[in-house]
């Protein structure tokens, strides 16, 4: 995701690439690593180097749950917008964040998903609860995602229950007779996570009703395809203060 962001940069005039962070790259220029022209930008084997040795507006993160919390303070502490794409971050530290960015003056974002189509799968998903309360949600991902569910496929969840109350689906007198059969349990309804080598990145809302069922499927085959995403929210993080959670709170 890092060389898809910085291909995305170079390829827009509006946008400068004036750092780059990679623990593992060594002393390399940035449009080298990312498979591209020299840029006169070396990538830097700390956050703290980078920005340090920068005149930074905005930082990109595609890192790890462990690191991107680590990340976001510092970036925010240096006056930088977070626009995060690393899930796994708790209310509370959202809520963290938030006043930081405030006391700051800066915009940020955390966002599940920088799909355009996977933003319009989870609005209409929580459109369609209104009308159909019996849902489910299966997302599949690569066997080497760290975490399950996705965090799209929370941010799904969280739409749908923002949209309709709670209602505990399937027979009242059900038994699962494997443990987890029936998927993790949100709000009444369920979310199955699919992980196998070969997969990408899919996630399927299933609504079911009287003689009928709905199904609200988004499909993501290549990492350039977040880009345009990453590349709305680097502009617009710009023109706020405070930290948003969730890419669809930008889309105009």
């Amino acid at each position: 995701m890092g060389r898809e962001v910085i291909k995305m940069v170079l390829e827009d005039e509006a946008l400068e690439l004036v750092a780059a962070v990679d623990p593992s790259a060594g002393p390399v220029d940035a449009g080298i690593f990312a498979g591209g022209k020299q840029t006169g930008v070396t990538v830097s084997s700390t956050l703290e180097e980078a920005l340090s040795s920068s005149q930074s507006d905005v930082l990109v993160d595609f890192t790890v749950p462990q690191a991107a919390y680590n990340n976001t303070r510092t970036a925010i502490e240096y006056g930088v917008r977070p626009v995060i794409g690393t899930t796994g971050f708790t209310p509370e530290q959202i809520t963290e964040l938030d006043e930081l960015c405030k006391q700051k003056g800066i915009g940020g974002l955390i966002a599940p998903n920088f799909s355009i189509g996977a933003i319009l799968m989870m609005k209409f998903a929580a459109q369609a609860a209104k009308y159909m309360p019996h849902v489910e949600i299966i997302e599949y991902h690569g066997d080497q995602k760290l975490d399950a569910p996705s965090g799209t496929s929370i941010k799904t969840a969280e739409l749908i229950a923002e949209a309709r109350q709670e209602l505990k689906q399937g027979n009242p007198a059900e038994e699962e007779l494997i443990e987890g059969a029936r998927g993790a349990y949100y709000n009444g309804f369920r979310i199955h996570s699919v992980r196998l080598p070969g997969v990408f990145a899919q996630q399927e809302v299933v609504f079911g009703g009287h003689g009928q069922t709905l199904k609200i499927r988004h499909d993501s085959y290549e990492r350039a395809g977040y880009m345009p995403g990453v590349n709305v929210a680097v502009k617009k993080v710009m023109t706020y203060s405070g930290l948003i959670y969730g890419f669809e709170h930008i889309m105009d």
